[in-house]
Order: C-alpha cells, then sequence, then structure tokens
C-alpha cells in the first residue's frame, strides 16, 4: 500500500470517544479534516457526538459501539483498524479508574481494567501499524496518566491505585520502546500522560475535579498539548510540566537505572 492519494480524507479512530479527552480528541480532529471513526460502549453518547461533528465539520463519523474488555467487541474494532487505508490516527484513550486498595479491589474488576488499558491499546496498536507503515505515515497515541510515574509516592495523599497506576505505566515503556522501533518508518508514537482532567473520569470514582488541590485542565487543553507535542516531536507528553528538562531527567535516569545492572554481577550489599 502507498501513501494516502491525493483529495482523500485521512481517518482517526479514537477509542473512550463517548466522553472527556475521547470527545475532546474526536472533535479536534474532525475540525482538522479527519474522517473519524468512534469508539464506545453508550451507543446515545456516540451518536450525539457523530451528528455534532458531521454538521459542524462535514466530516464522515463511523460509530463502532464495543466494549473493549470484550474479546469478540475488540476483534471487531481489530479488524476495522487493520482494514482502513486512510487510518492515519489512532488514539487509545478508554479507560476508567478503580481506585481503592488493591485487596479490597473485585478481581473481575482488575482484570477488566487490565484489558481495557494494556490488552486492548497492545491489539489495537499491531493492527495499526502494518497499514501505517506501509502508507510510511500514521501516529499512535496512548492515553497514560501522571500517575504512571508514581510508583514511589504514597497513598494518602494520592488515591489507592495499583493496578491503575501499573497499567498506565505499561502503556509508557510500550510506548517508548515501539518509538525505538518505529524510527525511520514515517509513523509516530506518543504517550499522553495528563493529571487531573476536569471530565466525568474522576466524578464517577466519587471525586469532585474541581475540589482537587490541583486545578484540573480541561479535556481539550490535553488534546492542544498532544497535537503541539506531536509537531514538536515529544515522545511524552506531559501537558502540566513547564520544564521539558524534567522529561529528559526523567528518561536519563532510567537509562542509568538499566545500565547499571547490566554488568550482572551481585551487588556487594547483597553478598
Amino acid at each position: 500500500m502507498a501513501a494516502l492519494n491525493e483529495g482523500v480524507r485521512p481517518c482517526a479512530l479514537v477509542t473512550g470517544a463517548s466522553s472527556g479527552i475521547g470527545q475532546a480528541f474526536a472533535e479536534r480532529f474532525a475540525a482538522d479534516g479527519y474522517d473519524l471513526v468512534v469508539v464506545a460502549r453508550r451507543r446515545e453518547r456516540l451518536e450525539e457526538l457523530a451528528t455534532k461533528l458531521r454538521s459542524r465539520h462535514e466530516a464522515n463519523v463511523d460509530i463502532l459501539v464495543a466494549d473493549l474488555t470484550n474479546a469478540t467487541d475488540l476483534r471487531q474494532v481489530e479488524q476495522r483498524v487493520a482494514g482502513d487505508d486512510a487510518l492515519q490516527m489512532l488514539v487509545n484513550n478508554a479507560g476508567f479508574g478503580a481506585y481503592g486498595p488493591f485487596v479490597q479491589l473485585d478481581p473481575g474488576r482488575a482484570e477488566e481494567q487490565i484489558k481495557l488499558q494494556i490488552v486492548a491499546p497492545t491489539r489495537l496498536t499491531r493492527a495499526a501499524l502494518p497499514g501505517m507503515i506501509a502508507r510510511k505515515q500514521g501516529t499512535i497515541i496512548n492515553v497514560s496518566s501522571i500517575l504512571a510515574f508514581s510508583g514511589s509516592l504514597p497513598s494518602p495523599p494520592l488515591p489507592a491505585r495499583a493496578t491503575y497506576a501499573a497499567t498506565k505505566a505499561f502503556l509508557n515503556t510500550f510506548t517508548e520502546l515501539l518509538h525505538s522501533e518505529l524510527a525511520g518508518t514515517g509513523v509516530r508514537a506518543q504517550v499522553l500522560c495528563p493529571a487531573t482532567v476536569r471530565t466525568e473520569f474522576h466524578r464517577i470514582q466519587g471525586i469532585d475535579p474541581d475540589r482537587s488541590p490541583v486545578v484540573p485542565m480541561s479535556a481539550e487543553e490535553v488534546v492542544q498539548a498532544a497535537l503541539a507535542a506531536l509537531k514538536a516531536g515529544e515522545l511524552i507528553c506531559l501537558p502540566g510540566v513547564e520544564d521539558s528538562k524534567v522529561i529528559a531527567e526523567y528518561q536519563q535516569a532510567q537509562t542509568r537505572v538499566a545500565q547499571s545492572g547490566m554488568p550482572n554481577k551481585l551487588a556487594s550489599r547483597y553478598r
């Protein structure tokens, strides 16, 4: 397959598009001239969004009602991703919080979170990449969280979040390594790590983001940051981080830790 023919509108597929960051991505892509495939569980929300995008931006919008924790539904979305020759943007955004002490977390709920926030992005990314690489263009955006970096921070004051934060940490490492594998292909990968965002995500957890000590960001601002970071060539997008050196220092620290263990000689403190 070659690059998109002139005059063919690019397509963006967004999961978790019925609200919040996913909806903001869909609205921005439509305004930027993309056709859309919007994926979520709530048909009414998707139909409302599709009607708005069609009328405001004359975008072609396809609806895929799917629960990405369900293997059959996930396969259907995979097939759409793999078969769309116009796909230029895949945004793996679907997720949920399920905060609380791990020992109190329902095992089924923990498994659903792993399926939605690890298995689904992995499979959809794998479905998208062959076509994108063949066309020599495309972008994968994996929506993570600032909490992916929070393993050393106690709870409280942060919420108990073992499974949630771990799934987001997977997305960070997955995207970093994918980025290096895609060098020279024309395909880009980004991991987007917002902090508190003014969406229904936190309210579903019983948390009012407007009472947070951190002023919540709007979903539209998060999307603006992601797209600006793409233009700047940033792999890790932290919308609220003013000093980009922080990200470079984080990556350098990762490298030092990994390299220091490479000699594989038992450390003196363990002898």
